[in-house]
Order: structure tokens, then sequence, then C-alpha cells
């Protein structure tokens, strides 16, 4: 097993409603996330769209190298595929180095694959083709477990016959972690879904996204066999400091 800051997703995406801070304020914690994983080593940092050309200019100016990523259709998913693809243009255009989107996971419960595979296909060329890394958010908590083996399946075999150079580029990633759920559900990755997604997912990478928020949980999600974590909590995952995230 690597050095952990090495699958570190540093992340924050409230906006500044859903948190309550002014929009200076959201600036300055996407900033500040930024500083930290700068100063800690961490993989990379996973901001809203809106920041990503002056994060970069930062992390650049910072002669840093860690790496940009964004959300596309965060967090419902049900975009168009038009919206998608111009919302992923603007932030290769401002210089994201990995995009994170959203399946439309509705749509696939209704039956409607055909949509869902038109996304993966169109918006993991745009990714490829651009030289980013894509990756597939599928939302756990709203799939039962045959569900989510099944779409995992499916992302992984749409991306074998169309990009099979590049299998290791796409990621299948677990969670938004702003789905609400019930009863107190959890909402982020769990063991027994990144196993599901794990055996399912080929030759694809899986990203396990919320709800990992101790060096323990992190180091059992890497030996499964995860190749990225998503935290809001990534400082506490690396053994720096204590959890206060909700992600």
């Amino acid at each position: 097993m690597g050095n952990i800051k090495d699958y570190l997703d540093s992340t924050y995406l409230k906006t500044p409603q859903q948190s309550g801070l002014t929009e200076e304020q959201t600036r300055e914690t996407v900033y500040k996330l930024t500083q930290e994983a700068i100063d800690h080593q961490l993989f990379a940092v996973m901001i809203r769209p809106d920041y990503v050309k002056e994060i970069k200019d930062f992390i650049q100016q910072k002669g840093a190298s860690v790496v940009v990523g964004t959300v596309i259709g965060f967090h419902e998913g049900t975009a168009s595929v038009e919206a998608k693809l111009a919302e992923a243009k603007k932030a290769i255009d401002d210089g994201v180095d990995e995009l994170d989107f959203v399946i439309n996971y509705e749509a696939y419960k209704k039956g409607n694959t055909e949509l869902v595979k038109e996304e993966v296909i169109d918006c993991t060329r745009l990714a490829l083709e651009n030289g980013k890394i894509a990756k597939w958010i599928i939302e756990i908590a709203a799939l039962n477990n045959e569900q989510i083996a099944d779409i995992t399946k499916l992302i992984a075999q749409w991306t074998e016959e169309n990009f099979p150079q590049d299998a290791e580029k796409v990621f299948v990633k677990s969670s938004t972690g702003f789905y609400k759920t019930e009863d107190g559900k959890p909402n982020g990755a769990t063991v027994e879904g990144i196993q599901i997604m794990l055996k399912n997912a080929g030759r694809l990478p899986v990203k396990a996204a919320g709800g990992v928020r101790t060096p323990e949980e992190a180091d059992k999600m890497i030996e499964m066999g995860v190749k990225r974590i998503g935290t809001s909590s990534a400082l506490a995952l690396a053994g720096k400091s204590s959890a206060k995230g909700d992600y």
C-alpha cells in the first residue's frame, strides 16, 4: 500500500447557501483547503467549477503539483448531456485536471439506459481527448445492490468498448455526499457498496467518496482496492488532524 496522501481528493463542494457562509467566506474556505493540500502534499483538491481557474492559477503560482478536480452535473445528475458537456468544456478551458460527472442515475432507474450510455461515452470522450481523468459518480445511496452492480458493469463495458486504451483513466465513484437518505442511512461510501463496485468495475479504478473519516477506514478502503478517496477530512486521514467535515 502506498502513501495514503496519494489517494486523497480533499473536497469542498458546498455552495454558500448550503453552508450558511458568504461568497467571500466560501472562497476563503476553498483557498484554505488548497493551501492545506499543498502544505501536506495531498494528491488533489475537488472543488466547484466556479473556482477552477483561480485555484489552478494559485497552485501554479505556488509551484505545487496538487491536481485540480471538479464536479459536473452536480449533484442531482439530471442535467442534459449537452449541459454536462458544456460545463465540462468550460472547466477544461479553465485548466481542470479531473472531471467527476454525476451520472443520470434517475434515468437509469427508469430504464433509460440509452441516455446514460450516451452521456458516459460523450463526456468520457471529451475528457480523454483533452488529457483529463473522468470519474462517474453513481450515487450508491440511491441504488440497491443489484443496481450498483449493474450500472458499474455498464460503465465498465461502455468504456472498454469505446476507450480500451484508457480504461485506467475512467473511474467509477460511489457518491456525491449530497444525497438525502432516510433513517440515518449512510449517503457515502460503504464497505458493502464499494465491494460491489470493485467486483463489477473490470479494469476501471474505483473512488470511494463520502463517509471515510478515519485513517483506519481509509486503510480498509485502500486494502480493498480503491484507488482514490474523496473526503472533507483529508488531513485527518493523513494523520494530521481530527475529522471535522461531514463528507
